[in-house]
């Protein structure tokens, strides 16, 4: 039964790979993954040809114990998986329903308005700033979306604006590593318990910034930065901006920056945080009314309802079947111990160097997505919270992702808006990323080691 499990593992993965040569979309296979990997647990189980692990590492056998004991165990093991996985779905529905609401009320569109440069340069370094920080507050994906529309407006010449768009992928990824809410497998350490917000941005701050400056600055020196952008293209003015737009962007980015500080006062999960904020910004919206003679039609526009509607539904159930996946691993027991922790034991004793594994699984998440290898990690370790591993594995898992295009959601995004060529950005641009992250990792090293 384990083999059973492992197979249905390998082809879903496999298929969720290949999606675009199968033609399957990656959401069903992996809500088919993960439902049928705990299927085959269950009835493993139910036969006694499988033992299962809760999360205090007591092994439960169907046979042992009074009738229905077993199938009681499966329940509770089961219930304590989805209240984890809900808690992580549930923040991510409230910081993408507040992204969505700024975004209805034209707020990012401010940020344009304030870009005034011309030089090629300059605006280089300048989205590059803007990239790693509003990707710790909101998050690296829609941070790389925001400025790709921003960058089409004033790069007119596509073959220019690939080399801005390449390292904004870069420069976000970064940006998103060392903030809870930046990535979502930071998300998943800080909701987990395996990070704090101080601690996380004390150890990886600095390293992710070296992997975000050092692109930037051998980039910087080519010479297609040379020169001014085109007349067409340098103004800052920004089409359509509402009178609500810079007070939903300033409070709705607050309010975000705002849910680590009320998890620290009051101890409360991150999802409770995310919900107060996305209320309050509900709240803000409603009672902001657009001047003009249309001021109701852009108010029923604007609602909070339309940004729900809005919502990357298919992203959320995706996480669902990857983590349930990841779950069936957990509980499924070999030996007295989880199939994920064995396979630690197994990592360890031919890669004893911690150091190693974490830089190794950050070049693997450039192939393999980084949500279940951070998933299978938080399973695989049982480190004390804000061990000096789990901040490696944030920087790693989080930056490592754009040594290749499809490495990152932001990647896989810029690659379909922009229609990036795969070996374009790997003779372009993989070796400038390679450099930043191997000079962020021996920063690290260097700091907490």
């Amino acid at each position: 039964m384990i083999f059973a499990v492992l197979t249905v593992f390998i082809i879903g993965y496999v298929s969720i790979v290949f999606e675009h040569s199968l033609r399957l979309d990656k959401l069903a296979t992996a809500l088919l993954m993960g439902v049928i990997m705990w299927t085959v647990l269950a009835l493993g189980f139910q036969s006694g040809q499988l033992s299962i692990i809760d999360n205090q590492g007591v092994v439960h056998d169907f046979n042992v114990g009074p009738d229905g004991a077993g199938q009681h165990a499966l329940s509770e093991i089961l219930l304590h998986h989805l209240g984890k996985i809900a808690e992580i779905m549930i923040f991510l529905i409230g910081a993408m329903a507040m992204v969505e609401l700024i975004d209805l009320h034209k707020g990012f569109d401010v940020i344009r308005q304030w870009i005034r440069t011309r030089k090629k340069r300059n605006l280089l370094w300048i989205t590059g700033v803007i990239a790693f920080i509003l990707s710790a507050i909101i998050d690296n994906l829609t941070t790389t979306i925001i400025l790709i529309s921003i960058l089409r407006k004033m790069v007119p010449d596509k073959k220019d604006r690939l080399w801005y768009v390449c390292l904004v992928i870069t420069a976000a990824n970064a940006g998103g590593a060392w903030s809870p809410i930046g990535d979502v497998t930071t998300t998943m350490l800080w909701i987990g318990e395996r990070i704090t917000t101080a601690n996380l941005v004390e150890h990886v701050a600095l390293p992710s910034i070296v992997c975000f400056a050092i692109p930037y600055l051998l980039a910087s020196r080519k010479k297609i930065f040379d020169g001014l952008l085109s007349e067409q293209g340098h103004t800052g003015e920004a089409e359509g901006i509402l009178p609500s737009s810079k007070t939903m962007l300033l409070s709705g980015l607050a309010l975000i920056v705002f849910v680590p500080v009320f998890k620290t006062l009051t101890h409360l999960p991150p999802y409770a945080g995310m919900m107060l904020s996305f209320s309050i910004l509900w709240v803000i919206a409603t009672f902001i009314v657009p001047s003009g003679p249309e001021g109701h039609t852009h108010q029923s526009h604007l609602s909070p309802f339309k940004a729900l509607s809005r919502i990357e539904l298919p992203s959320i159930l995706f996480f669902l079947g990857i983590l349930l996946a990841i779950a069936a691993f957990e509980t499924a027991s070999s030996n007295g111990v989880s199939l994920l922790r064995g396979g630690a034991e197994a990592v360890s004793s031919v890669i004893p160097q911690q150091q190693v594994i974490a830089v190794l699984l950050g070049i693997v998440s450039a192939i393999i997505d980084n949500v279940p290898l951070v998933a299978a990690a938080m399973g695989m370790y049982t480190m004390p919270v804000d061990d000096t591993m789990w901040h490696f594995i944030a920087y790693t898992a989080g930056t490592g992702g754009s040594l290749l295009v499809v490495g990152s959601a932001a990647g896989v995004a810029a690659m379909g808006m922009e229609k990036i060529d795969f070996l374009w950005y790997l003779k372009n641009i993989s070796l400038l990323v390679f450099l930043g992250y191997a000079a962020g990792c021996f920063v690290f090293i260097a700091m907490n080691y």
